[in-house]
């Protein structure tokens, strides 16, 4: 068994096999796959500050996840006018009210904090306000949601670059972890998981059924870019210029002009998607390493020691005069912040919102095995945890197609079973998964880059 591993060897053996991918399938497909292993380092960032820092379990991943892709529509989407002229007022009058009732409910817990009868007056502010926003915004949303229902059917939103969306993301996802930690965590842990559990349901229902915020499971698709578009590249000079450049000796072999001419067509085609893929890469590894340098200073500032001191025994810490549930609260916050932005950057990659495509399986377990993997408590390892679940994620499928070819090559084409084992191919990713979830825990359980003890 090894003890050790050092993270670049780890890093240099992801690199390798992404290669290796564009070589013997397509470079499209590689950066693709970099792109959402990318993605995945950061959504397994965030949930590594909240459980390896400080031993926080969010089971509601997949909630702060859609926020942040909600966010791409609220920021990102035209602005439908009249939907605004039919129903906006009665929005907004609606969305005073909530504020007015979640204001109400936060002073009656601060002044009332010792009266005896605090919880019940809570609990009828929050009866008598249901009936009255749907009241209030019912007439509303019935008017907006009827607008071109085939189209848009929704507000919109405010026509802003796609890309301030990713910090709009992160900011909702802190305030809503912010409502949910001022209630639950004080409880135990257990408490705390299954509270964010309910709350990422809560959320899936409103984004899924509210048409008139997200269109519902109608979709909202072309969300704007921060990179060119592929049809726009292959109209521009310089590009089809690029192109050719990279590609003279390929088209220099070719004689007839009419045949050069529709190489050079295809090669632009498939060029414009790998060159959009790779703008992409560019922008996530430069957030991947800014949330990295950031996780890893503050790991290792006096803050990042106290938090694993909380972690590690926390009425010692409190003995100490430490406030246990603040630092909790505030850590609960950025993490869930972190998770936020990175679901606004899959919907922009993406480019389009679908609340029915959140999925507990990918959006909450596979995060959680890309940080119990890589090793909790260590920035690098949930970052290669990312990699390692996301590759085999995606790999596994056609490494079982070749494994089946290779071991069925003698069967006909009519065989029951071959065809058994065709047809069980997109099971095998689950298999695969479980496999290297059970070797990790077996032989490594402190993960592939086990925490490092700062010795003082």
């Amino acid at each position: 068994m090894i003890k050790n591993i050092d993270f670049r060897i780890c890093f240099s053996v992801m690199t390798i096999l992404t290669v290796l991918v564009g070589l013997f399938q397509s470079w499209g497909i590689a950066l693709s796959m970099l792109n959402l292993c990318l993605i995945s380092a950061v959504m397994a960032m965030g949930v590594n500050i909240q459980w390896g820092f400080a031993g926080l379990i969010n089971f509601g991943v997949m909630g702060f996840l859609a926020i942040g892709g909600l966010a791409t529509v609220l920021v990102s989407v035209p602005p439908v006018h009249e939907a605004w002229s039919a129903g906006g007022i009665g929005i907004l009058i609606s969305g005073l009210f909530l504020a007015a009732v979640v204001i109400s409910v936060f002073m009656i817990n601060k002044k009332l904090s010792k009266h005896k009868y605090k919880n019940y007056f809570v609990f009828l502010i929050i009866i008598l306000s249901i009936p009255l926003l749907k009241f209030i915004a019912g007439p509303s949303i019935s008017k907006i949601e009827s607008i071109n229902a085939a189209t848009s059917g929704f507000l919109g939103g405010a026509n802003l670059p796609i890309i301030f969306s990713w910090f709009v993301g992160a900011i909702l996802s802190a305030l809503v972890a912010f409502v949910v930690g001022k209630v639950c965590l004080g409880l135990r842990s257990d408490y705390l998981a299954i509270s964010t559990l309910l709350v990422s349901g809560i959320i899936i229902t409103i984004v899924k059924h509210e048409e008139w915020l997200s269109r519902g499971v109608k979709n909202v698709i072309g969300l704007k870019r921060p990179v060119p578009y592929e049809v726009n590249l292959q109209e521009s000079e310089w590009f089809i210029n690029l192109v050719q450049f990279f590609n003279s000796s390929k088209l220099s072999n070719v004689l007839d002009p009419e045949a050069k001419i529709s190489l050079l067509n295809q090669l632009v085609i498939s060029s414009s998607g790998v060159f959009v893929k790779l703008c992409f890469s560019l922008i996530f590894l430069v957030v991947v390493f800014v949330i990295l340098y950031f996780s890893e200073k503050a790991l290792n500032s006096p803050w990042g020691r106290m938090m694993r001191a909380i972690r590690d025994n926390e009425e010692a810490a409190r003995a100490m005069g430490k406030n246990v549930v603040k630092q909790h609260l505030f850590i609960f916050m950025l993490g869930s912040a972190i998770i936020g932005f990175a679901g606004a950057m899959l919907v922009t990659y993406d480019g389009l919102f679908t609340p029915s495509s959140y999925q507990p399986l990918r959006y909450t377990f596979l995060i959680w095995v890309m940080v119990l993997l890589g090793g909790t408590g260590n920035n690098y390892g949930a970052v290669l945890g990312g990699f390692v679940v996301w590759f085999i994620w995606i790999q596994s499928a056609p490494f079982a197609m070749v494994v089946i070819n290779v071991f069925t090559g003698h069967l006909d084409e009519t065989s029951y079973i071959k065809e058994h084992l065709q047809n069980s191919v997109p099971y095998f990713r689950y298999l695969m998964m479980g496999l290297g979830l059970l070797l990790v825990m077996r032989y490594r359980p402190e993960g592939l880059l086990p925490e490092k003890i700062i010795k003082n």
